[in-house]
């Protein structure tokens, strides 16, 4: 993120995957699954945030624990529950998801308000 703020970061990486989709029909259908799939049903969308946090979390993928952090928060999310999420990812990722976990830590007092 050299010299960009998390929300400029974030941007950035929604603009491109945007372009990207607007290239290839198939990502856009992918991207239709991915909304369908944490819009609300039998679980509201801030908690299918919060497991998308985690998953990225545990799996080290940093564009994907900013866009998700980011939406937790849109959807309600508290600090509090993020730092849960933290804890459950890391026991189930093991010390490489604890140094996300940490990003995610930082990513989060960044973007709280």
């Amino acid at each position: 993120m050299e010299g960009k703020s998390l929300t400029q970061s974030l941007e950035e990486i929604k603009r491109t995957l945007f372009e990207l989709a607007g290239k290839n029909p198939e990502l856009q259908t992918f991207l239709h699954y991915v909304e369908e799939s944490e819009s609300a049903r039998a679980l509201d969308h801030k908690t299918k945030e919060l497991i998308s946090l985690g998953i990225a979390i545990a799996i080290r993928c940093e564009p994907c624990i900013q866009w998700h952090l980011a939406e937790a928060f849109k959807a309600g999310a508290r600090l509090e529950e993020v730092y849960d999420v933290i804890k459950v990812a890391v026991c189930m990722g093991g010390g490489p998801a604890l140094m996300y976990g940490v990003k995610a830590y930082n990513y989060a007092r960044e973007l709280y308000k």
